[in-house]
């Protein structure tokens, strides 16, 4: 489950990040950001810009960003691989993610979880390639949330879903897979090394199956006659739950650990799709167990809380600031992009540029603007033990002195009884309240090895 201060485009900031740094990539070279989200922060508004300039891409990017239902991942990883096989661009990061609301009460309460996965593709050889893709679709309610509504709803008549479009169209992506995996020479003579040395036969299909209620996944498998081994999205179905639209991605992720064909199928909106890949060696990344080992046990009050189910009903404290005003405006991509003004006279920096176009600390307007570091050490905090709502306390305010010797002041991203002056923490990007129905981010400050 996502903190509170946590969302889609959080989650796809931090995912987004890990895949670019281990891609060992230049964000700036990468031609298009396509975006899978069955929940975006706003139902409409500039997004897929704001996730564009967090990651510190350029702001002339390609891409898109594909909602409305789980099926959204999917749809953006096989938009971005066409992009590049037309050759309209040559790199390409590829987000799912999403922080799902079930209706309360309902059965996704308990198998609804959040998360995201990033993958970058280029049009060059990588570690794995993309083979092949097979869809279907019919126009039938699944899972699904009204309009204005906060929550997603279940399935009208789970039986009905399950026997009649779930199963058999996820058994018959799956049986359309396996006979295009027995129709491709499978693996290069690089690949069938891997898996011989990984104790694995070469050409041993493993799978990635939708499973959104813990349920419907093995009724899955055995329609499908998969062998339950191969089925590598258990684990994260059972710790983490169904992710959505990042479920196929995060599913597979310790497939391609391992040399050899892997498959994922993704269900959503009525529509099913499958795609083959091989993996030729393993692909770098984060695996599963570590992204899960910062995470720990909530009781029911602060999931709802972190659901926005469960509100204060007392007064709130307004920020003021209208989403849309001058100064907003005028912040929010510095903000993003983690920009600072380094000052060439006495080398200080300033934050936000806009704000400050001179020196804070000796007035010279010769001024550079520089990104800034997203690692540091406190230099000092304090916690405040009461806040108003929306704010929860205790909220750390944390002076942080970054890696390149600027100093910056953010809140923490704890309750603060793990930070300490001289710990060394990690700039994340959170939700830091949601004005006129528009989420305004900013940085908080995580302490190393606590990033969840």
């Amino acid at each position: 489950m996502a903190g509170s201060d946590e969302d889609s485009l959080t989650l796809a900031v931090a995912a987004g990040l890990e895949a670019v740094h281990h891609g060992e990539v230049d964000p700036t070279t990468i031609g298009g950001l396509y975006w899978g989200t069955a929940r975006p922060p706003m139902a409409e508004g500039p997004t897929l810009p704001m996730l564009a300039a967090a990651l510190g891409l350029t702001p002339g990017i390609a891409g898109l960003l594909a909602s409305g239902s789980t099926h959204a991942g999917i749809d953006a990883l096989t938009a971005a691989w066409h992009a590049i096989s037309a050759g309209a661009i040559d790199t390409a990061l590829v987000i799912a993610s999403d922080a799902l609301s079930p209706a309360l009460g309902s059965s996704g309460e308990a198998s609804t979880g959040s998360g995201a996965a990033a993958w970058v593709l280029t049009g060059d050889r990588g570690n794995a390639r993309l083979l092949r893709s097979v869809t279907t679709g019919r126009p039938v309610l699944d899972r699904y949330r009204g309009d204005g509504e906060p929550a997603t709803r279940d399935d009208y008549d789970g039986r009905l879903h399950r026997e009649q479009w779930f199963v058999p169209d996820v058994a018959a992506i799956a049986a359309r897979l396996r006979d295009m995996a027995g129709d491709t020479a499978s693996g290069t003579a690089a690949s069938t090394a891997a898996a011989t040395a990984a104790g694995r036969p070469a050409g041993d299909l493993r799978w990635a199956l939708p499973d959104p209620d813990r349920r419907l996944g093995r009724a899955a498998v055995e329609a499908a006659q998969a062998d339950p081994d191969a089925v590598v999205s258990t684990t994260a179905v059972t710790e983490i739950g169904d992710t959505g639209a990042a479920a196929p991605f995060i599913g597979i992720i310790d497939a391609l650990g391992v040399a050899g064909p892997a498959a994922i199928v993704a269900h959503g909106g009525g529509r099913t799709t499958g795609l083959l890949l091989e993996v030729d060696e393993a692909v770098p990344g984060t695996d599963l167990a570590t992204a899960l080992a910062a995470s720990a046990p909530a009781g029911y009050g602060t999931v709802l809380r972190a659901r926005q189910r469960l509100v204060p009903d007392s007064e709130t404290v307004p920020m003021g600031i209208p989403p849309g005003s001058a100064m907003l405006a005028r912040e929010t991509d510095e903000l993003l992009r983690l920009l600072g003004a380094r000052c060439s006279e006495c080398d200080a920096v300033s934050t936000p540029p806009s704000v400050h176009p001179t020196c804070a600390a000796c007035g010279s307007p010769k001024l550079t603007t520089t990104t800034l570091p997203r690692t540091g050490t406190v230099h000092t905090f304090v916690i405040n033990h009461t806040m108003p709502a929306p704010f929860e306390a205790p909220l750390p305010i944390i002076v942080v002195d970054l890696d390149d010797g600027s100093r910056t002041q953010v809140q923490g991203a704890s309750d603060g009884s793990d930070i300490a002056i001289g710990a060394p923490v990690r700039l994340v990007l959170r939700r830091y309240a949601t004005e006129r129905g528009v989420p305004i981010y900013g940085y908080k400050a995580v302490v190393t090895g606590q990033e969840g």
